[in-house]
């Protein structure tokens, strides 16, 4: 049974993931790692939780050593709005975090898992069907973090046998945890808006298409890849994977066949748009189709009906 480190544990992804981890291998065998925020609900009451810092090196290494972890997912990372704000600190927790998590696998023959993203492409990238092995210029300091994330995780893979694998997610949709910072967290946004007002004014144009993806979704090929045999993969980093792909005016829609007095406005955030239009309409995740059997469950309007049944039952409860 694998002992599992999930660094970020308190993040959007990383509390739904931790949660699923625990219930596949045992809540006690993944140790939970947040830096800024406390767990809280299932995420603390299911297993073990650590306070950690992933810039520090021997804090990380302890941790690993002493919990004998075999794999380390490692969510920790600044998100790609609040990236732009804080270049130099996202430069800090992205690399250097990540470097850190590589050097004590590297230590402790762990397997890690790294979430590279769309943002990991760039304005010169080709947006529709976007391949595997493409260009990749980003315009971001998130994104640029990301492409040279998937290169380290590659090399440390090459010059160490570190078994590094990581996937490039699409903008994350969730009904349980609150986005941080990201450029497609309308996506989120617009449902507590919908339920709740029956109005959202969005950050982004009505047309900027997206990939997107329901976080079941995005859970399920985490542990996928990370279970499956590594003899059938050809790449090893920054697999393409992608679901659904919409504009915020289809997002809307969807929303009023269920809510039909729902509204929506634009009022254009002049950096997250220039964010989203320098990623990827969508992405082509043949590989990852091929190489270890992905496939997504959840397509847009299985997603809204799914996202405002469980957001509204979450506000009448809170």
């Amino acid at each position: 049974m694998p002992k599992i480190l999930v660094t970020g544990a308190t993040g959007q992804i990383g509390a739904e993931l931790t949660l699923a981890l625990r219930e596949r291998y045992g809540a006690e065998n993944v140790v939970a790692a947040g830096h800024r925020r406390e767990p809280s609900g299932d995420l603390a009451q299911t297993g073990p939780y650590c306070r950690l810092d992933v810039r520090d090196a021997a804090a990380l290494d302890a941790v690993v050593s002493g919990q004998h972890c075999t794999a380390i997912y490692h969510l920790a990372a600044l998100l790609s709005a609040v990236a732009e704000e804080q270049p130099l600190q996202a430069w800090d927790i992205n690399m250097n975090g990540l470097l850190n998590v590589l050097e004590s696998a590297r230590k402790h023959r762990c397997q890690v898992f790294f979430p590279s993203s769309i943002a990991a492409f760039g304005p010169d990238t080709p947006p529709f069907d976007t391949p595997q092995d493409t260009v990749q210029h980003p315009a971001t300091i998130y994104g640029i973090t990301k492409a040279a994330g998937e290169l380290l995780c590659d090399y440390y893979h090459r010059r160490y046998g570190v078994d590094a694998r990581g996937v490039r997610y699409p903008g994350l949709i969730s009904n349980q945890v609150l986005p941080g910072g990201g450029t497609t967290d309308y996506a989120v946004d617009i449902f507590y808006a919908a339920v709740q007002q029956r109005h959202y004014d969005c950050f982004l144009r009505a047309d900027t298409q997206l990939d997107m993806m329901y976080m079941p979704d995005a859970i399920v090929a985490a542990v996928q890849l990370m279970e499956a045999d590594a003899n059938r993969l050809t790449h090893r980093n920054g697999f393409n994977i992608a679901a659904m792909s919409f504009t915020p005016a289809q997002l809307a829609a969807a929303i009023q066949r269920h809510l039909p007095d729902f509204t929506i406005a634009y009022a254009v955030d002049p950096l997250r748009q220039a964010i989203a239009d320098s990623w990827p309409r969508h992405m082509d995740d043949s590989a990852a189709r091929t190489e270890w059997g992905w496939r997504p469950q959840f397509d847009l309007p299985g997603m809204v009906a799914d996202m405002l049944t469980h957001i509204a039952a979450k506000l009448q409860n809170d």
